[in-house]
């Protein structure tokens, strides 16, 4: 008898725990993309055995370099802006590290919008640094003006457009003009705009970068970012780096990012529309000295943000009267019933967060500035819940 046909004795209850013969049915479909969890990936054969994170090389080889449920959010993500592929990373700022780890090199130089995003400027001053990395930077609406800036040893331009707190609106076509003359690439920010309210690749960056924690979240309950390109070296560079310093994500996060781009049309419409009002009756108050919004005139950028934007979002900044103490302002934030005190954007819940004491180069706002992010509230209640304690400022 051959050895193949030899009767195979029965499995333990405990061995069978592991190799259960039990399966549910096939054939179930569902409008909801399931949430495959998994660390190690099962081989057809010890001839398919191989560790590799390129998903067109060999599509499933471990959990860190993505499961079908990450690999779908990737894949809309791209889809959604236009990109060729795109990295989910844990978080925005893990996918700004992922752009600087993969880009930069020992002894680069690297030029930064002054405007930009906090934790993006401690890592560039406090970890680019220990590679002898040099992080410049420069006055956010230089345009193209950037050209004297350039080195033999810059390796990357960022951009982040509006910018963080600030709300500069950058002219990003004449800077990437300006770097692609010089044969550098442009990193964009592009989180402000969701993916859909300004066109990166269109307009010259060669890497996207979302936090998908804020609009494509949309809930406030999860952390993820995005890195999207369409250069090929750029992508073998990403992958190597995302590989290395594994940067896996949660499935779970990704199937709760995947249910937030099924209602991102909606929300921006809404958030587009109530921010606007907001916005607009707070520049109309007499405490108020500027609103920064970048669908406002007046604004830093606006025409530019005019010709190159198709909307706008939920986060804009005030400056406040520079003869009110910040512990009147103080007062003013604590005493908001709608608006919850915490960092991010892009949920449900409207928001508030003094900026006192931004880390600029180039100060461009009054002290007195305090960022407002709106939710889905309903914008007469947050409007009334701001004149109500706006009523109660001194003089």
């Amino acid at each position: 008898m051959p050895p193949e046909s030899l009767p195979t004795p029965p499995l333990d209850w405990r061995t069978k725990l592991a190799h259960p013969d039990a399966a549910a049915p096939p054939g179930f479909r569902s409008l909801v993309t399931p949430v495959y969890r998994g660390s190690t990936t099962v081989f057809a054969s010890a001839a398919h055995v191989h560790d590799h994170w390129d998903r067109r090389e060999t599509p499933y080889t471990y959990g860190l370099y993505g499961t079908p449920t990450t690999l779908e959010l990737a894949a809309r993500i791209a889809e959604l802006e236009g990109g060729g592929l795109t990295f989910i990373a844990p978080g925005g700022q893990a996918a700004i590290a992922l752009v600087d780890l993969a880009v930069l090199k020992a002894g680069g130089h690297v030029l930064i919008p002054d405007c930009i995003y906090g934790p993006h400027r401690e890592f560039s001053d406090r970890w680019l640094s220990r590679w002898n990395i040099r992080a410049e930077y420069y006055d956010p609406m230089i345009g193209a003006g950037i050209a004297a800036l350039l080195r033999p040893q810059t390796q990357l331009v960022w951009c982040e457009s509006p910018g963080s707190v600030t709300m500069e609106v950058q002219d990003v076509p004449a800077i990437a003009a300006a770097a692609h003359a010089a044969g550098v690439p442009v990193a964009l920010d592009n989180t402000y705009a969701a993916g859909v309210f300004f066109d990166a690749f269109g307009h010259g960056a060669d890497i996207a970068v979302q936090a998908l924690t804020k609009y494509i979240g949309g809930h406030s309950d999860l952390l993820l970012g995005s890195v999207t390109v369409r250069d090929e070296a750029l992508y073998r560079a990403l992958g190597d780096a995302q590989q290395l310093f594994g940067m896996g994500v949660s499935p779970d996060d990704c199937s709760l990012a995947l249910r937030g781009l099924q209602t991102l049309g909606v929300r921006l419409d809404h958030l587009q529309r109530s921010t606007l009002e907001v916005a607009q009756w707070l520049q109309a108050q007499p405490r108020v000295a500027r609103v920064r919004h970048p669908a406002l005139p007046g604004s830093p950028g606006h025409e530019i943000w005019k010709r190159d934007f198709t909307g706008s979002a939920s986060v804009f900044s005030v400056e406040f009267d520079a003869a009110l103490a910040q512990d009147d302002l103080v007062a003013f934030i604590d005493r908001l019933r709608l608006f919850k005190i915490g960092y991010s954007w892009g949920g449900t819940t409207s928001l508030v967060v003094p900026q006192f004491s931004l880390h600029r180069d180039l100060p461009r706002a009054g002290r007195n500035l305090v960022r407002f992010n709106i939710g889905l509230e309903r914008s007469d209640d947050l409007i009334e819940d701001l004149r109500a304690s706006l009523a109660r400022l001194p003089g």
